[in-house]
């Protein structure tokens, strides 16, 4: 480890691929980067396992959790909870790893406010072109037109909150994103977004927006 242990945050909206890149992140540096298994309250999904993709608890549990301030952050997301606990940070840390966390915007922020830079780095991540966010925002066929709209609601939502991260890595190519993710971990001049960063974000609403739009007319033409 050439830089002290930090706390990397991922987010991204739904289909941003942050769960990808961090997986990707882990297993080609799993001297550098320790993963924290989060707590949620939604039920697993096919290959999920019990304290290795998260810890599945009972809602009385993570609430009781709460009350207890074992978690760094937690948020509600689509009717569910999610939470980083404490422990699983701690024990990271211990090891002398970075601590890497797939978290969503509302819970980065508060990781930012206990864990200042350099202490934390929040990236947030999304594919170059919006129409290819709004494809994976939509590519499950079974959902209707009011899930689709949250969805590309909260996508919206989490756009508007990305200027409060650190740095933003465009996810087109996986071992790209990968190694930038690494790079910025471990670079503790500082540097953050410029301005052209800010350009791209403000337009890649505007495209999110227009893209949104065209479907919804599509939907209620069909």
């Amino acid at each position: 480890m050439t830089t002290k242990p930090r706390i990397v945050v991922l987010s991204a909206p739904s289909g941003g691929g942050k769960t990808t890149i961090a997986r990707a992140v882990r297993e080609r540096n799993p001297d550098r980067f320790g993963f924290s298994v989060s707590a949620t309250t939604r039920k697993p999904r096919a290959g999920e396992r019990e304290g290795v993709d998260y810890h599945f608890l009972p809602r009385s549990r993570f609430l009781e959790a709460v009350g207890a301030s074992e978690f760094l952050e937690y948020a509600e997301y689509g009717g569910e909870l999610y939470g980083t606990l404490k422990r699983e940070v701690e024990k990271v840390q211990q090891s002398g790893q970075h601590v890497l966390l797939d978290i969503e915007v509302d819970g980065a922020r508060q990781v930012r406010h206990q864990y200042p830079p350099p202490g934390s780095i929040s990236i947030f991540i999304l594919p170059s072109d919006p129409q290819v966010l709004l494809a994976r925002l939509q590519s499950r066929k079974s959902e209707s037109i009011e899930q689709i709209r949250w969805r590309i609601d909260r996508a919206e939502y989490e756009l508007q909150q990305s200027t409060l991260f650190d740095r933003w890595v465009r996810n087109d190519d996986l071992e790209t994103a990968v190694a930038e993710v690494v790079a910025i971990a471990e670079d503790t001049s500082g540097r953050s977004r410029d301005r052209k960063d800010f350009e791209w974000i403000t337009s890649y609403g505007r495209g999110l927006q227009a893209a949104a739009q065209r479907l919804y007319d599509d939907k209620q033409k069909g």
